[in-house]
């Protein structure tokens, strides 16, 4: 008998990030990323990590920073809650993120993001702060 049968497949999830500022911009799409790979009810302030990015634009940063922020969760074993970017300008940003070592016990990890992209990467200047669209490749 011939058929198929559909399933459920995600192969990309986004975000639409809105702030204020650009500084708050940064930290918001770190958080919609982060809404995608764990609770963060489940992550206490613990501790705190210094971060640094840089890029040759806006746009750039931005995906280099939250691919940072990947690095820090995936290769570092730290989980973020926080995000405070301390100095941004158009090529570079430092950031205190806070949050706490990974613990198998309480953090139960939803999707794995394997990175920033890309793929219908804006960041625009609206009538009331500013707004950025991400697309993450899982």
């Amino acid at each position: 008998m011939r058929g198929f049968e559909v399933i459920d497949h995600t192969s990309e999830v986004g975000i639409v990030a809105r702030a204020r500022t650009l500084p708050e911009l940064f930290e918001v799409a770190a958080e919609g990323m982060f809404s995608f790979l764990i609770d963060p009810t489940t992550v206490e302030n613990r501790a705190w990590r210094e971060r640094a990015a840089e890029a040759d634009d806006r746009e750039g940063l931005l995906v280099a920073w939250l691919n940072d922020l990947l690095v820090l969760l995936n290769a570092e074993a730290f989980v973020p809650k926080v995000f405070v970017v301390d100095e941004l300008s158009d090529r570079s940003l430092r950031a205190t993120v806070h949050g706490e070592p990974i613990d198998p016990a309480r953090h139960r990890f939803r999707l794995d993001v394997k990175a920033a992209t890309y793929h219908a990467l804006e960041i625009a200047q609206t009538d009331d702060g500013w707004s950025a669209r991400v697309i993450f490749d899982v």
